[in-house]
């Protein structure tokens, strides 16, 4: 009785053991014929914004910058600025002494005085004169009248003496009348000598041209400052003045760019230093290419009202070239580029690549616009193309290229 019961002991073990070794058989060989097709990493076509941007990297300069020298040549009498001050435009800097040039002044007056005081005396002959040739005049009309009512009346040698007196006044009128016209010329000579020398003195006080900052002082009190507008001699500024309430960033455009460039458009500047970010324009560029480098010299222009920004500070221009709100994009890692186009392996639903020919749009740092050829959530391949081909099964794995895997 116990052998038997151990027949049938063994037996059931024997039983169970075939059963599990089939089941384990059985998953082997499914999970072989999974492993043997390839996994593919795919991304989705999805709809949404995208930007060719290019960002370019200066340091900002001041929108004006000028050495202020003086037109004139003079001691320093006053300066009233140093480095860091904030000045107005019109803002007296500093004031020249210049004795030489007052003495002019002075003697530009006297000149006026005197070429007044000759067109009075001038207007006083022209009266004297036009007083006598009226009484000589009148003289003659009487004679030459007497003379003609009765012939024989009036000696011929009267009669020329008083004409000729009478044209004798009359000319000295002219010649009144000229000497007039020369002392109001010589007055207007005098005027003009006295505007030109006052202009000059005027210019004694060194003015701001514009509304800035005081970024060097070259002389100080007694300082000998030579005339700007003298070629003979090097002369000195008195200060540096630079305008900081808007700053420029000078950027060179890549070739491939400037079609795209266009003067007005929004520039994002991100200044490191101050971990800001701020709004720029593209105010001008060369619109010609540096043959040397294959760019195009671009400024543009920041609003720095608030003095924020410093000449020399670091920035980042980003530069929107072309921008689609509502576009088909896919990675750049799923586009491949012949000479007859672009294509993409897409993995259609039932797990089968398929290479399919798309036409290109926008194209940024990391995705591509599509224009046609894919739909919206159509799967495709990214990275390396030469490991599948077309017709091959699959199993998609979907990521996401903006987390880096394992992060």
């Amino acid at each position: 009785m116990l052998k038997k019961h151990y027949f049938i002991l063994a037996g059931t073990i024997f039983a169970v053991l075939v059963f599990v070794l089939y089941l384990r058989t059985k998953n082997t060989h499914a999970e072989t014929s999974a492993d043997s097709i390839p996994t593919a990493a795919v991304a989705i076509a999805h709809r949404g914004p995208i930007e060719n941007a290019l960002t370019l990297s200066a340091a900002f300069r001041p929108y004006q910058q000028v050495d202020v020298h003086a037109k004139v040549a003079g001691y320093i009498r006053n300066i009233y600025v140093d480095v860091g001050d904030q000045v107005k435009a019109g803002q007296v800097l500093a004031i020249l002494e210049v004795p030489e040039l007052s003495a002019q002044v002075a003697g530009a007056k006297a000149d006026i005085q005197r070429s007044e005081d000759g067109i009075r005396r001038a207007q006083s002959e022209i009266l004297r004169a036009q007083s006598t040739h009226g009484a000589y005049h009148a003289a003659y009309t009487r004679l030459k009248q007497a003379s003609d009512a009765r012939p024989g009346l009036i000696a011929a040698q009267e009669l020329d003496d008083s004409q000729a007196k009478d044209q004798e006044s009359e000319a000295q009128v002219a010649s009144a009348r000229a000497a007039l016209a020369e002392a109001q010329g010589q007055l207007g000579v005098a005027q003009a000598s006295l505007s030109r020398l006052s202009a000059l003195e005027g210019y004694s006080h060194i003015t701001a041209p514009f509304t800035g900052v005081i970024t060097k002082r070259y002389a100080d009190t007694g300082a000998l400052i030579q005339a700007g507008t003298s070629s003979e001699t090097q002369s000195m500024p008195v200060v540096q003045l630079d305008e900081w309430s808007r700053l420029r960033l000078v950027v060179p455009v890549p070739e491939s760019a400037v079609p795209l460039l266009h003067l007005g458009s929004t520039v994002q500047v991100h200044v490191s230093a101050l971990h800001r970010d701020f709004e720029g324009h593209v105010a001008r560029f060369a619109d010609a290419l540096n043959e040397e480098t294959r760019t195009m010299h671009t400024e543009i222009d920041v609003e720095n009202t608030d003095g924020t920004l410093k000449d020399g500070m670091y920035a980042d221009a980003k530069i929107v070239l072309d921008r689609h709100n509502d576009a088909l994009t896919v990675p750049i890692q799923a586009v491949e580029r012949h000479s007859t186009g672009a294509s993409v392996l897409l993995v259609d639903a039932q797990g089968r690549v398929e290479e399919r020919p798309i036409a290109l749009g926008t194209e940024s740092s990391d995705s591509i616009e599509v224009l046609k050829g894919l739909n919206e959530n159509d799967k495709v391949i990214i990275g390396s193309h030469g490991e599948f081909h077309a017709g091959e099964k699959v199993q998609p794995r979907v990521v996401d290229i903006s987390v880096p895997e394992g992060a």
